[in-house]
């Protein structure tokens, strides 16, 4: 008997449908044979642990004193439209390390308690993690 008359005798048999469940749409009998992620999240964590984060730097002791009477000088200037560049460092939140950001605006207060600068537009910048401090135009 050669393959093709194999199933002669049941090939056009009608095909039985249950009576209990719908009938499934091509797409979702194909979804039941796509790949999926054995490891989820493992791209992510590759990802993550790929990304650099830099390190705090440590200022010397005159850098400190010089940073000081910067930070001196803007804070009793807070609250005029005087503008500043801050350099500080941003701890990563997921690893060790950070980045540092560059921000330019104006002082609104300063927050002794917390020990945050606040300028103008809400931001808040631990006054711990500033690197450099300037007046636009003219260095402090």
């Amino acid at each position: 008997m050669s393959d093709l008359n194999k199933y002669e005798d049941i090939i056009n048999l009608p095909h039985k449908q249950s009576e209990k469940r719908q009938h499934m749409t091509l797409s979702e009998r194909a979804a039941q044979f796509s790949p999926f992620a054995a490891l989820t999240g493992f791209d992510d964590a590759i990802e993550e642990t790929g990304r650099l984060t830099e390190d705090w730097l440590e200022h010397g002791e005159s850098g400190l004193y010089f940073l000081n009477l910067a930070l001196r000088r803007a804070i009793d200037e807070a609250g005029s439209d005087k503008s500043v560049s801050i350099c500080y460092f941003e701890p990563d939140s997921k690893k060790s390390g950070g980045r540092y950001l560059t921000v330019t605006g104006s002082i609104k207060r300063f927050d002794e308690y917390e020990r945050l600068i606040i300028l103008s537009d809400g931001r808040k910048i631990p006054v711990d993690n500033i690197m450099s401090l300037e007046n636009i135009g003219e260095e402090i």
